[in-house]
């Protein structure tokens, strides 16, 4: 389930980045904020269990990042 909110996110970043590119970065940075706390709580597991448990929110995060940043980069390179 996780994963098909994390799609749904990342889908509407780049819709919303190539729409309107400035007002994408507050969602973007929030979003990742957001990725970036569960990151830490998982995080503070002890041993491989924390890296595991940090693991996907930190994944999640970066392709948050991308998906935001390709959005961006495709409206640049649009003729009009």
């Amino acid at each position: 389930m996780m994963i098909v909110g994390i799609v749904a996110v990342c889908v509407v970043l780049a819709v919303l980045a190539f729409l309107v590119p400035r007002l994408s970065r507050h969602p973007q940075r929030g979003t990742q904020r957001t990725l970036g706390a569960g990151s830490r709580a998982g995080g503070k597991a002890p041993g491989v269990l924390g890296r595991a448990l940090s693991k996907p929110f930190r994944s999640s995060s970066k392709a948050v990042g991308r998906s935001g940043s390709a959005g961006r980069r495709a409206r640049g390179h649009m003729p009009f």
